[in-house]
């Protein structure tokens, strides 16, 4: 894994500028403390970060192919290249190191850039072919590597991360404010829109072209498989496909010609991959895991099960309230944008933690789109299920949050009813996405300044484009679009907080073949019931400890809720109602000090909406104001 930069001159003539790709590649270090590369001539700049994975002694980049007509850099890995490069060598292709990625630039000559569907990996690599004046950049089927870009009359510049195209200079930190209701409603940017206003995002399965007759060019490249009703037979049957599948998989994600480790979280999904990876390795697997003192939070018994139950040499870090908030401002930073969720500071730590020890981590992060394992796809599919008759006979004017029958409800249980198919109407708009918003359209109302959005941006619009174009029932369409938009950014979460330690994370669950089969699978054979991921608990419960396999999902649990009211409360006061927070008008003051208040004195839990006014405020203070994150001051505990 590596961090990627370039700058491509429109006019042929003009030269592009070495300058400005060392300040680009000096803002990823952090991707790449192994070595440094540069390929500059006539109008393209190539740049690359090193992490040393696979021969760590050649494959250094930018690589080319033999005559040195194509260029290439690439972040990612390569999991087939074994047989790619047979397969290469075989048609008279010489290639002058080990590395994985090499086998991409050899591959170009002979497919063209259809060349990325041969490949099995994660990626975002850019190809500069000289001879015909094309560049390609590319991005793999998932999201799983990052690549952004902005485009002007003059020149295309692209990088892995946000911060080294403000680097090059000729774009403006500006910020792209319609962006704002979909982040206050879904913690994330969805689309190829970013924070900043010009500088967009390459999508999962996209290719970007351009040449000089043709301009720049969008396409397409990979889309999620359909249902197919041809997957009979039982459970029982399905899952023993679906674990050779992961095994397969597994033993793929083991590449490394460095030490290799696992983040255990002591959940289904990265215990399954853990006693997969230790069964094929010929040592302890090492495993690391996080806590907090609080206990509503620490998961590190369930942990500590899972590394006994496989013989894995564990390693642990705890992380206090003082850590946690210390570092927020640099994670911003290093994230780009605000920090969508809390659980990546914690995730932060333990990278640094594991980067002590390895220089490659497996994660489990995918299995619950691809699993049907958030407990919304349940929620969701209970609410359809029972509303269908009371839609049908209760007008309209009678439904919703504000009708008779849930005023008259009490407290606790109206709360609850407001959030069944008693107060939603049909249809995945608020059965799947109003009712599970950090802050839902009818509360945006309220908040956001009607001065400065006086038409307000429908923020689910990349969701259900996505949910409308899938296939299958609800379920599978609810896990479809959760796939193309919420997990690209759990992804995007994983491969900064990592690379800001300078280690790589795997995703075994995401490797297309097994993505690709389970997809095809229909929803019955992964929620039963109140059963979640059936097929894979099937699958794997010959190997992950009872306790383990039938244990509700916890997510990545912070206490972020007691701290925001009892020690932590001055953050509040600083980065949410602090006059220079209130005055930027993008919030109604009033509404902003009710949350807060019924916030701390206990009357309801508002700290995943504070948690985005906290870390909007950092962003803006760091990108668009210039103060450096160490030098932004976190109130002491109180």
């Amino acid at each position: 894994m590596c961090g990627i930069a370039g700058i491509l001159k429109l006019d042929p003539s003009v030269p592009a500028e070495e300058t400005r790709l060392k300040r680009m590649l000096m803002s990823l270090r952090h991707r790449g403390p192994d070595g440094e590369g540069r390929h500059v001539k006539g109008p393209i700049a190539l740049g690359h970060r090193r992490l040393a994975i696979i021969d760590p002694t050649g494959g250094r980049q930018p690589m080319s192919d033999e005559r040195q007509s194509r260029w290439l850099v690439c972040n990612g890995e390569i999991y087939n290249h074994p047989e790619l490069r047979a397969r290469l060598r075989a048609s008279g292709h010489q290639y002058r190191s080990n590395s994985d990625n090499e086998s991409i630039v050899h591959l170009h000559e002979e497919e063209g850039d259809e060349c990325v569907r041969s490949l099995r990996g994660m990626f975002a690599f850019a190809i500069w072919d000289s001879e015909r004046g094309r560049l390609l950049l590319a991005r793999d089927r998932l999201g799983i590597k990052p690549l952004y870009y902005a485009i002007n009359d003059q020149e295309i510049v692209f990088a892995s991360e946000i911060k080294a195209i403000l680097a090059a200079g000729g774009f403006r930190a500006e910020m792209n404010e319609a962006v704002l209701p979909e982040y206050l409603a879904t913690r994330f940017v969805s689309g190829a829109e970013t924070f900043f206003r010009g500088i967009r995002k390459l999508l999962p399965g996209r290719l970007l072209r351009w040449s000089r007759e043709e301009g720049t060019r969008l396409e397409r490249w990979w889309v999620p498989p359909p249902v197919s009703e041809l997957h009979d037979g039982t459970l029982a049957d399905q899952a023993v496909k679906v674990r050779a599948s992961l095994d397969d998989s597994v033993r793929r994600h083991l590449m490394s010609d460095v030490p290799l480790g696992l983040f255990l979280s002591g959940g289904l999904d990265s215990t399954a991959i853990a006693a997969l990876a230790a069964r094929a390795m010929d040592r302890p697997l090492k495993t690391f895991s996080v806590g907090f003192a609080e206990q509503e939070a620490n998961e590190t018994d369930y942990a500590r099960l899972a590394a006994k139950g496989i013989g894995a040499d564990h390693h642990e870090v705890f992380v206090t309230s003082d850590q946690f908030f210390g570092a927020l401002p640099q994670m911003v930073w290093y994230e780009d944008e605000p920090v969508a969720f809390d659980a990546s500071i914690p995730l932060h730590f333990l990278s640094r933690l594991a980067a002590e020890h390895v220089k490659v981590v497996l994660t489990g992060e995918g299995a619950d789109e691809l699993f049907l394992g958030y407990n919304r796809y349940r929620v969701t599919a209970w609410n359809e299920a029972l509303g269908e008759l009371y839609w049908r006979l209760v007008p309209s004017t009678l439904r919703g949050r504000n009708s008779p029958l849930i005023k008259g409800l009490p407290r606790i249980v109206r709360r609850y009813a407001e959030r069944s198919f008693l107060g939603l109407d049909p249809g995945p708009r608020e059965l799947f996405c109003e009712n599970f918003a950090v802050f839902p359209t009818f509360l945006q109302r309220h908040l956001l300044s009607g001065q400065r959005f006086p038409r307000m941006r429908d923020p689910y619009d990349s969701i259900l484009r996505a949910y409308e174009e899938a296939d299958g029932d609800s379920l599978d369409r609810m896990a479809r679009a959760d796939l193309q938009t919420y997990l690209v950014e759990l992804l995007m979460k994983q491969d900064q907080m990592s690379m800001a330690a300078s280690i790589e994370s795997r995703v075994p669950y995401l490797d297309h073949p097994l993505v690709e089969h389970v997809l095809a699978l229909p929803s019955r054979f992964k929620l039963r019931g109140w059963r979640t991921k059936a097929v894979l608990r099937t699958a794997v419960k010959d190997i992950v400890p009872r306790t383990i396999l039938e244990r509700r999902k916890a997510g990545f649990p912070v206490p972020l809720s007691r701290w925001l009211r009892e020690a932590r409360w001055p953050v509040v006061q600083e980065f949410a109602l602090s006059p220079r927070a209130l005055r930027r008008g993008w919030f109604d003051p009033t509404l902003v000090r009710t949350l807060a208040q019924e916030h701390r004195s206990g009357v309801a839990d508002h700290s995943g909406r504070l948690w985005l006014l906290i870390n909007l405020e950092i962003w803006q203070r760091i990108f668009l104001e210039g103060e450096s994150p160490a030098a932004i001051p976190i109130p002491a505990a109180a």
